[in-house]
């Protein structure tokens, strides 16, 4: 019992020594591997220090929008030049945020990965080396994410009066505004549809205050390279300005050239300024120079009977002609010069007259029958070109007889009038009959 008892506790010992010599080795041998991750990296000089990602919530609605990944290395060369790749995959779409790096020794850089869209996100991070060949891939763990990036978004802003004539103030501002497509250099097209007249993407606010009348159907769209759309709509009418609509006062109308005389324009149009538009004034057919004004003094006009009109054009040049016929008598005192030369004047029955005779008549009468004969009877022959009435300017037109628009954009309205748009935004009309354009 004596030999037991000492051969016992030798036995005991060396169990408990075999049992911590064994872990140790094992854990020796399992310190000792190395990922397929490392082992590329090491390949190439790099060792991986340390990775870390972390969720951000980058608008604070308590909903994480963005992943963090901060990456550590360890360089053994003199100069490393190395490029991550951080790519994220969501809806069969992916996009790319890269980062390079140059240094020596040990460096760290951080990369963000701003979710573009709602639902789960997996990323994984590529290393490039400096001849641009992939070193390794590390798949890093999926993300479920609330994107902070503004997506797609289109308005089109009126500012014009509720009811809209031509030539009223009109302007459409177009606003736009789309985070994720360029942020992932991903911006897509916009589409304008429904004006007159071309629009292009840079122009930010629409004139429509020459458009021509009708209904319009503004729609604006976009769809970015990831897939994310917007589009907005818009109706718009623009109706036809009337006419200036006025009447004329007279005063000293069938009075007697002694007595004032005065012409008014009497405007028709509530809230309509009459005080921009050109009036011309015409007596006889002759135009007035340098009276613009509504009132016309008619007192300067000899006895007899005058033609006198008005023709008050608009802003977009529309116009309106009024006319009347103005009765001036001779005055009551003529000397005997100015009897002789104003137009007789009836004093009733103490006006003196004139027999002229039956053998006037007679031979008067002769006169007439015979050159009413030689008009019926007498056939004019055409040996000439016939005349025209002068069309105006030569026709504006293309070899194919369709009217030359000389390269501006052109429209067709609802009525069926072909428009073209100037640089400056004047806008012309075509005139089918006589093959020109009128300027709007």
């Amino acid at each position: 019992m004596s030999e037991v008892s000492r051969v016992l506790p030798l036995l005991l010992t060396s169990l408990l020594l075999g049992c911590i010599m064994l872990p140790l080795g094992l854990v020796d041998e399992v310190q000792a591997e190395t990922t397929p991750v490392e082992d590329a990296l090491s390949a190439e000089g790099l060792t991986l220090v340390a990775l870390r990602n972390d969720t951000m919530d980058m608008n604070q609605d308590g909903e994480p929008d963005a992943i963090r990944v901060v990456v550590i290395l360890n360089s053994s060369s003199d100069l490393t030049e190395i490029e991550l790749r951080l790519y994220g995959l969501h809806k069969d779409k992916e996009v790319l945020e890269s980062q390079y790096m140059a240094f020596t020794g040990q460096s760290n850089v951080s990369l963000v990965y701003d979710a573009w869209s709602e639902g789960e996100h997996s990323l994984r991070l590529e290393f490039i080396n400096q001849d641009g060949n992939k070193i390794t891939t590390l798949q890093l763990p999926n993300y479920v994410l609330t994107p902070a990036l503004k997506t797609p978004q289109l308005m089109l802003d009126l500012e014009a009066p509720s009811w809209i004539e031509t030539g009223d103030p009109c302007s459409i501002n177009r606003i736009f505004a789309d985070e994720t497509g360029p942020r992932y250099d991903a911006s897509g097209v916009r589409t304008f549809s429904g004006a007159p007249f071309t629009v292009l993407d840079n122009q930010t606010i629409l004139d429509c205050s020459h458009w021509p009348a009708g209904e319009y159907l503004l729609k604006e769209a976009y769809r970015n390279d990831l897939g994310q759309t917007a589009e907005y709509w818009l109706n718009l009418s623009i109706n036809n300005r009337p006419a200036p609509a006025f009447s004329m006062s007279v005063v000293g109308n069938e009075n007697v050239t002694d007595n004032p005389c005065q012409i008014t324009m009497i405007p028709n149009m509530i809230d309509v300024d009459f005080s921009t538009f050109d009036k011309i004034w015409t007596v006889q057919g002759v135009v007035l120079p340098g009276n613009r004004s509504t009132s016309y003094d008619c007192s300067i006009l000899p006895a007899g009977v005058h033609l006198i009109t008005l023709e008050v054009i608009n802003n977009e040049k529309i116009r309106t002609v009024h006319g009347i016929n103005l009765v001036r008598l001779p005055g009551l005192n003529l000397s005997e010069d100015e009897a002789a030369t104003l137009p007789s004047r009836s004093f009733g029955d103490e006006t003196p007259t004139e027999s002229v005779g039956w053998f006037s008549i007679g031979i008067l009468g002769l006169i007439v029958c015979v050159v009413v004969f030689i008009l019926l009877v007498r056939v004019k022959e055409e040996t000439g070109v016939s005349s025209l009435r002068d069309l105006g300017p030569m026709p504006m037109i293309l070899a194919d007889g369709s009217p030359d628009a000389q390269g501006l954009p052109t429209m067709t309205d609802g009525e069926g009038i072909l428009w073209r748009q100037h640089p400056d935004g004047g806008t012309d009309w075509w005139d089918d009959q006589l093959r020109i354009w009128h300027k709007w």
